[in-house]
């Protein structure tokens, strides 16, 4: 019997979009598909990194395990007791305060000028951060000091020693303590640490690490305008102990400790201080500020009269630094 032609038509019709949406479900599971195997491999990749970083965790938490029963007493030691261990070491540097603060002003080591602010440096010799911050604010903080817009407060640790392997931070840390003590320009001292920090010289940590000498180290105090005599001793590590305690003492300053992010309460390097009261150097980003910049407005002071004679900060030798975020 002869189909209906308009009958045929219309079952062609009908065959060609149950065959078009077939088409279209296969697209859409085969981009679904396509789409979970993509989410897969990141979620593998998430997974293998953060398989990463608790390895990492995983060491630094086994090694505080492994300690000494030494090392462990002096993790548990109260802030006091380390203050007091601090005190009791019997061959320490003079130049230091109590706390291993080593002032320097216009009229030299440990003479304060008054009504000025005080500016505190916690560094390690091979700590990246602390030769960044050297190399873009030290500059403007020496011509403060010879302004005598401010006074320097320099602290050195040797943290860091386990990211070299000859113990760079002890070395360097010691030496500039030798070259305070026995040297009587601070200009020298604040020349050695800058070239100590210098792109070039400064070594780089953990497994980059290059292992440098301490002919290396004396070179630079030379260079510095430290005698040769002073320099010739300046390498025997004869402050190790008072650097030790100085280093079990100072992370557990509460004042110094960060006050949020990854590492908040715990200690840090680089860590400036403003008066006492830590400087938040993460708002300087949030702020949209060069360090130097940033600095001069938590001081109270245009940043064209950084160095400038006569010019003082506003927050004076008691104030807290200002707030770069909010002005406060």
């Amino acid at each position: 019997m002869a189909q209906d032609p308009k009958k045929t038509v219309k079952r062609k019709s009908r065959a060609d979009r149950r065959a078009a949406e077939a088409a279209l479900a296969q697209a859409a599971a085969e981009k679904a598909a396509k789409e979970r195997k993509q989410q897969t491999i990141i979620g593998a990749i998430a997974v293998a990194i953060i398989v990463v970083l608790i390895a990492v965790a995983g060491i630094a938490v086994f090694n505080s395990v492994r300690k000494s029963a030494a090392e462990q007493a002096k993790a548990n030691m109260s802030v006091s007791d380390a203050y007091n261990a601090v005190q009791q070491v019997s061959v320490k540097p003079e130049r230091p305060d109590k706390k291993g603060g080593i002032l320097i002003s216009k009229d030299g080591y440990g003479k304060s000028v008054d009504n000025v602010p005080t500016i505190g440096i916690y560094m390690d010799f091979i700590c990246p951060g602390c030769g960044s911050v050297n190399r873009q604010l030290d500059p403007t903080l020496i011509k403060m000091v010879d302004a005598g817009q401010i006074n320097l407060e320099l602290h050195f640790l040797s943290f860091m020693d386990s990211y070299s392997t000859d113990d760079y931070s002890s070395r360097a840390a010691n030496s500039a303590l030798y070259i305070a003590d026995h040297d009587d320009d601070p200009s020298h001292l604040l020349e050695y640490v800058k070239n100590l920090y210098a792109e070039g010289f400064q070594p780089s940590e953990g497994s980059d690490y290059k292992s440098v000498s301490d002919d290396q180290l004396k070179e630079q105090a030379v260079k510095a305008g430290v005698s040769q005599s002073v320099a010739d001793k300046a390498y025997g590590r004869d402050y190790q102990d008072w650097l030790d305690a100085i280093n079990t003492y100072t992370p557990k300053r509460s004042e110094l400790l960060n006050t949020s992010g990854t590492y908040e309460g715990r200690f840090t390097t680089p860590t400036i201080t403003i008066n006492g009261t830590r400087w938040n150097l993460t708002d300087l980003s949030t702020a949209g500020l060069s360090i130097t910049d940033g600095f001069a407005e938590s001081i109270g002071l245009d940043a064209d009269k950084l160095g400038v004679e006569g010019a003082l900060p506003s927050i004076g030798a008691d104030g807290k630094p200002i707030s770069v975020t909010t002005g406060e």
